[in-house]
This record gives structure tokens, sequence and C-alpha cells, in this order.
């Protein structure tokens, strides 16, 4: 099992989760509406606020995942980072869930 962190614009984010569920990438994606982004981008500091999308997959599911996230994405070089779950320390019945859902 995977957790996928991407950030997004906060008016793109819901549309961006709803797709990624929609499209059985993944079981479900939190959305924290809006965290604060400083990055060095082109030379210049940035300061933005975006959404940060925790996204549940299955690790069979990730790259087919990521490449629907860079095809939905607005960036030109979105933000992926795959974490995979120990699943001996998560709750069974959830990630169970999590398989059905994404397949």
């Amino acid at each position: 099992m995977r957790l996928v962190l991407v950030t997004a614009p906060i008016d793109q984010a819901p549309e961006l989760a709803r797709n990624l569920v929609e499209g059985r990438h993944a079981a479900c994606v939190n959305m924290v509406p809006k965290v604060r982004s400083i990055y060095l981008w082109e030379g210049k500091i940035e300061d933005e606020p975006e959404a940060l999308l925790l996204i549940k997959t299955t690790s069979e599911k990730v790259d087919a995942l990521t490449a629907r996230i860079k095809t939905l994405h607005p960036y030109d070089v979105p933000e992926i980072i795959s974490v995979e779950i120990n699943e001996k320390e998560s709750n069974s019945e959830y990630l169970n869930w999590v398989e059905a859902v994404v397949g």
C-alpha cells in the first residue's frame, strides 16, 4: 500500500482528487485545503498557497496514478511523493478496502 503526497493549486485540487478516485487510481484522497509552500523555482523564491492531497492506493497502481497526475496537473513538475505504508502497523480492514476499491 502507498500514501502519495501531491500539492496542487487550491482551486484545482478537488477536481484532481475526484478524477483520481473516479478513475480508480485511488481509493481515497484527503485534502488539506490550505498549506503554504515556499520553494525555489527557476531561480526565484516562490511563496504560494496550495492544497495538499493525501492519496491512498496500492503499490501496483502507483505508476498509473503518477502518469494520471502528470496528465491532469497544471504544474510542469508536480510534487508526487510515494510513501510505503507499513501494513503491519495499519488498520488491515482499511487496507483491504483500499485494495478492493482500486483492484
